[in-house]
């Protein structure tokens, strides 16, 4: 009983001592501090900064990394504020921040890189004032892993409000490494690596953006989650300082003519996200899902990731060709993968069936099928179906036609940008999909924003310069390597990738990556549905190891960890199912290279390996199965472009 009330006196010491903290904090304008549940990272923020002997009104906020027992700088003085029609918060002056709370809540993910997953941060709520003496409460999460922070705004005024843009700025030293891609609405385009943050005319640069800190070996990427229906959703801009990159929303396009956020008080922004710490760290990272709202569906039993067998890649226009669809249907039914994609065109199609045919086909042999529409919405694209799904009514008569002919999923393409109205669109698809047991693969799209927590039926996006591109143009053959060793740090980290990878034959344009960079392109690359790319003779004519290896490989991970890597260099990834680690390299290298990596992961003292690389050209394979043993350091040799799988059971 003594041991229990001196438990509860130093308890209520530390609340009354953080109280008068906060307290003393708003008074006298010293610097606010939040740190990580594990005390490696810490936030400071402040709404004054000197200039010359004066204290001018700005509120920023700085990260801090603990390195070898001490904290060093990230980046610092970050600017903070938003802007509406009604009110400025720019210079705004803190008034008082809330007692810290603690995060913590397990959930469970049906796509993604982890299974289960943990959302644990201390956050803590501080309130501004601007001029006018209108209230801005800002959010502030640190996690073991990063940290996010949101605008929300409590209701002041009884009119709704436009919140045109923000203020928030981040302040990258000079010389920082970058692996940034040019904004593009649809998100396909290459991260090259820079040292000084400049891009084309427009200086628009998409998310995800890794930065490296200077002289340590500390990472961190930017990003965005949890845009609802009241958000548009945000890019960065550096055109007055290349090292300044501010959160800058979409601009007004031919049928929207809205700038940024609408909404009645309260409201709140998109988290903005900062995953900090090692490669290992940002790869293996759950923050976008973690500050995302919960599952929304009540029975998820129906959606089921999977391996899919896609035509458009091999045949541009196959899919109103009935013929070539059932070739396509009897791939998925050879190769065991439940799901086949019929895409464009498939409203017109002929030669021997029309669609309910070829969806009657599938069905018949066991294969769930899919299909692909226009979403509507742009005004430079025209392909059919067009436009079936911008409306509700339009959604509700569409969903119940698939579900009497028997279609598990769409594909949904040609979105026309990142304003509120596209944010309002992806989430109404995902609602009225899911009420009617529909799997979803949103393409020519924007990133993954954690909606795939919220709505598990967000099996996967684009927002990716993919295998596809091999049938648009000749850039991809030099560059497929090097951007394929870039995306698991950049791109993958944030969602699900449609990448539509493993293809050994050439479409349009050649590929230059070796088979057996290919064939890791499964591991490597995480999709709730991969859809695989290939023609079908392709997957037939390979040798039995990886064909069989392609028959089983999973999409859905319990647990992935990043074993070597380094951005546009090589990456090794494992990730785990049940009771089996798959583990996928890429060299992206023009000159061969040995992968190297550590077995720390395995709990058996000892395990058996299959291993599946290249052989002694890049269109061959060797194979082997070794006996392995717990922290046994393993080399993999590669050729120039080159990638191996493992199987450790």
């Amino acid at each position: 009983m003594k041991v229990l009330i001196k438990s509860k006196f130093i308890i209520s010491l530390c609340t009354l001592s953080m109280l008068f903290h906060i307290s003393v904090s708003a008074q006298d304008k010293q610097p606010y501090k939040l740190t990580s549940p594990n005390g490696n990272i810490k936030v400071i923020i402040e709404d004054h900064y000197k200039k010359g002997n004066d204290s001018v009104a700005s509120a920023h906020f700085s990260i801090y990394y603990k390195s070898q027992g001490k904290y060093t700088p990230v980046i610092s003085d970050n600017e903070l504020g938003i802007s509406t029609d009604k009110e400025q918060f720019k210079n705004i002056n803190l008034k008082g921040a809330g007692v810290i709370k603690a995060i913590s809540a397990n959930y469970k993910m049906i796509t993604g890189k982890r299974r289960l997953c943990s959302n644990a941060a201390n956050e803590s709520t501080l309130s501004f004032v601007n001029a006018n003496g209108k209230q801005l409460n800002i959010v502030f999460r640190v996690y073991n892993d990063g940290i996010a922070f949101r605008y929300q705004m409590p209701k002041w005024s009884e009119q709704p409000i436009n919140v045109r843009d923000e203020y928030t700025a981040y302040h990258i030293p000079e010389k920082t490494d970058r692996w940034m891609q040019t904004y593009d609405p649809g998100y396909e385009g290459f991260y090259p690596y820079s040292t000084t943050g400049k891009g084309d005319k427009s200086q628009q640069w998409a998310y995800p953006a890794l930065f490296k800190v200077v002289n340590q070996p500390v990472w961190y990427l930017i990003s965005e989650a949890n845009n609802s229906e009241f958000n548009c959703a945000a890019r960065l801009t550096n055109n007055n300082d290349f090292n300044t990159y501010k959160v800058t929303y979409p601009e007004p396009r031919k049928n929207f003519q809205q700038q940024g956020d609408l909404s009645s008080l309260p409201w709140s922004s998109q988290w903005h996200t900062l995953i900090v710490g090692s490669l290992a760290t940002i790869v293996q990272s759950t923050l976008i899902t973690d500050v995302s709202e919960p599952n929304k569906l009540s029975n998820t039993d129906w959606i089921e990731p999977g391996a899919v067998s896609w035509i458009y890649w091999a045949n541009n226009h196959g899919s109103k060709d009935y013929k070539k669809v059932i070739e396509y249907v009897d791939l998925a039914k050879n190769m065991g993968w439940p799901y086949v994609l019929i895409d464009w065109e498939w409203d017109v199609m002929s030669n021997g069936g029309n669609v309910e045919d070829a969806v009657k086909y599938a069905k018949s042999k066991g294969i769930k099928p899919m299909l692909w529409y226009n979403s509507g919405t742009t005004d430079w694209s025209d392909a059919t179906p067009f436009d079936r799904l911008r409306t509700e009514e339009k959604r509700i008569k569409e969903f119940q036609w698939l579900n009497k002919i028997g279609v598990y999923g769409i594909k949904v393409d040609f979105f026309a940008g990142d304003q509120q109205d596209m944010m309002k669109l992806y989430l109404d698809i995902l609602k009225d999909a899911a009420q009617y047991h529909l799997m979803v693969d949103f393409h020519g799209a924007t990133i993954p924003r954690g909606w795939a927590r919220t709505y598990p039926n967000l099996m996967t996006v684009e927002a990716v310069y993919g295998a596809e591109w091999y049938n648009n143009n000749s850039v991809m053959t030099n560059k497929a390597a090097v951007h394929n060793t870039t995306l698991p740090f950049t791109r993958n980290v944030v969602g699900s990738m449609d990448y539509t990878p493993v293809t050994f034959s050439n479409s349009q344009h050649p590929h230059i990556t070796s088979y057996g960079h290919e064939l890791a392109l499964s591991v490597v690359f995480e999709s709730g549905l991969q859809n695989f790319a290939d023609r079908p003779e392709a997957f037939y004519n390979l040798p039995d190891a990886p064909r069989n290896f392609l028959k089983t490989v999973p999409v859905a991970w319990d647990e992935t960890r990043l074993l070597s890597g380094y951005p546009g260099d090589h990456v090794v990834i494992a990730r785990r199912q049940g009771s089996k680690w798959y583990i996928g390299g890429l060299n992206g290298q023009n000159n061969a290279k040995t992968l190297q990596f550590k077995l720390d992961f395995v709990k058996q003292k000892h395990a058996k390996m299959s291993v599946i690389k290249d052989g002694d050209n890049d269109k061959s394979f060797k194979t082997a199965a070794v006996q392995v043993f717990k922290d046994q350091d393993i080399k993999v040799d590669c050729l120039p472009r080159g990638g191996f799988v493992a199987v450790i059971e």
